[in-house]
């Protein structure tokens, strides 16, 4: 019975201690919220659906979501959203490939939250942007995850706002990605 515990103990250990060493993480389930305040009204929808890569090695983050996966409290608003704003028949995609650009920060064997800046394109309504992001990753155990917080500029991806509402849409969405990352493995 003894040898049996130290038995699962060793391999729990190999295993956590292989996790760590693992350099390339993924996630289908990231969330991706955004929250627009106006005067009339707010905004917001949530995309649990994200799909996201992350190569340690390289410092290569890539995400991709479907815009027709954000939910709106209001059926109207998401119709609208899809429609008439992000075109998403024409433009069903949004995309994001950059690189980690302070990655001497991480270390993936240590326990730890680090915040780093990601640079790349955000192709987003047909428009590809290079923007800077923010982002916190924390490391527990064989457990990754990253977080973000920026805003959008309508304007800098060709969203537009009809006059007839545009009091009550603000020129800047407030965007936040929360992911829980497993590692890759092929």
């Amino acid at each position: 019975m003894k040898n049996r515990s130290s038995m699962a103990i060793i391999a729990a250990l190999l295993f956590s201690f292989q996790l760590k060493a693992q350099n390339k993480f993924i996630t289908r389930t990231g969330s991706i919220t955004f929250f627009s305040s106006s005067g009339a009204e707010n905004i917001d929808a949530v995309n649990n659906e994200a799909f996201s890569l992350v190569d340690f090695t390289r410092g290569e983050v890539a995400f991709q979501v479907l815009i027709t996966g954000f939910k709106f409290k209001k059926a109207l608003m998401e119709e609208h959203f899809n429609e008439n704003y992000m075109e998403s028949t024409k433009f069903p995609k949004a995309v994001f490939q950059g690189t980690i650009a302070d990655l001497s920060k991480l270390n993936l064997k240590n326990n730890g939250t680090v915040t780093v800046n990601v640079t790349g394109n955000l192709t987003m309504h047909g428009v590809t942007k290079q923007v800077t992001i923010p982002a916190t990753i924390n490391v527990q155990g064989s457990k990754l995850s990253a977080s973000s917080k920026f805003d959008v500029q309508l304007h800098d991806y060709n969203i537009k706002v009809p006059s007839l509402v545009s009091k009550q849409v603000a020129e800047s969405v407030a965007v936040t990605v929360n992911c829980a990352y497993e590692p890759y493995t092929k």
